[in-house]
């Protein structure tokens, strides 16, 4: 078990370091499972909506501070009009 950073409670821990370099081992120690899906759904939003090619390195940089941000708190981009579903209690 991990304790996430993202959820902020114990979860499954990933089991490889999702990026390469100090980013991946530090989301890989403190990141779960679900926070990790949660962050490759809001990657996915993100390309889609701002029509992100991943060809691009200015791209491919953008999302990674994304990345960090959603991840281990910071003013991440949200997408416009986007209203995430509630949780079940």
């Amino acid at each position: 078990m991990v304790f996430c950073q993202k959820l902020q409670k114990e979860g499954q821990p990933l089991s490889f370091a999702p990026v390469p370099g100090e980013l991946g081992q530090r989301i890989l120690e403190n990141i779960s499972q679900e926070g990790w899906q949660q962050w490759i759904s809001h990657q996915t939003m993100l390309i889609n909506e701002k029509q992100l090619s991943l060809a691009d390195p200015e791209a491919r940089k953008y999302l990674t501070g994304e990345m960090e941000k959603f991840l281990f708190g910071g003013d991440y981009d949200q997408i416009e009009g986007y209203v995430p579903p509630e949780e079940k209690s």
